[in-house]
């Protein structure tokens, strides 16, 4: 087995792909964000039906354990499908911002975050509103569905908040782990472990969180709009705290005090 390489390569490839994906044009970036959030749903619905088959023998913690080995499959066809999930390729275009520092860049990483978090969205909502129809998915897996929108719309701002940080520093780690891997079936083992560790929090993360409580709107009626809107700010901006100060920025100044010290 060959060694990983070191945090400088690592972080040049991130930089790399960083520089592709903000000079992607605007019909890619469109593309990628809506196919992230159509796949992303057949993770919360593997989630979903995981969980109802296990409950009624396993019981609820055991069924939760089962529904987040479910989800995991959502975050492989994401990353494995080279679509792209809000911050989850988030450490590369911020390297790669970083390492240009100016004005015109950063209003193109901007534009890169609004345009893939509308998408996925976009996406994620036209998979739902399907999921969504009676007979579509077995019977029960609704229920489930809107069980878990109630307790993410029962949760505090302060903790939809920090799970956010949780949320955001986790997938950031899985786009910066994932330049260190030079196999599919690496990508694939990242991916997986990564998804099974969100869902099993269940840790906030904006777009997962938010369709969640789309389909509570959708399924039943403890869930409001308003309620999705409350976790899209708090989720999000968790999100990029995490993903910028805990991981990108810290990983920044591992690389640099490395080139110092040569």
């Amino acid at each position: 087995m060959s060694a990983p390489p070191d945090p400088r390569e690592i972080y040049h490839r991130a930089e790399e792909e960083g520089r592709r994906r903000l000079a992607m044009p605007p019909l890619e970036k469109t593309s990628t964000g809506f196919i992230a959030g159509v796949t992303i749903v057949f993770g919360i619905v593997a989630l979903a039906m995981a969980d109802e088959l296990a409950r009624p023998r396993l019981g609820t913690g055991l069924a939760h354990l089962a529904g987040a080995l479910a989800f995991g499959i959502g975050v492989v066809f994401v990353v494995v499908g080279r679509s792209e999930l809000f911050t989850e390729n988030f450490f590369g275009p911020v390297a790669a911002v970083i390492h240009r520092n100016n004005r015109s860049a950063w209003i193109r990483l901007g534009r890169l975050w609004a345009v893939v978090l509308v998408l996925n969205f976009v996406g994620g909502a036209v998979m739902a509103a399907i999921f969504s129809v009676e007979g579509t998915l077995p019977a029960g897996a609704h229920h489930v569905l809107a069980e878990a929108a109630r307790d993410l719309a029962a949760k505090g701002g302060l903790a939809t908040f920090t799970r956010g940080i949780a949320a955001g520093t986790l997938l950031t780690l899985l786009s910066y782990l994932l330049h260190a891997a030079d196999s599919t079936g690496s990508r694939i083992v990242l991916a997986y472990v990564v998804g099974f560790f969100l869902a099993l929090g269940p840790f906030d993360h904006v777009v997962v969180s938010g369709l969640h409580l789309l389909f509570g709107v959708w399924l039943g009626d403890a869930v409001t709009y308003a309620d999705v809107g409350f976790n899209v700010l708090l989720a999000g901006a968790g999100n990029l705290l995490g993903g910028l100060l805990l991981m990108t920025l810290t990983h920044t100044a591992q690389v640099r005090g490395a080139r110092q010290d040569k």
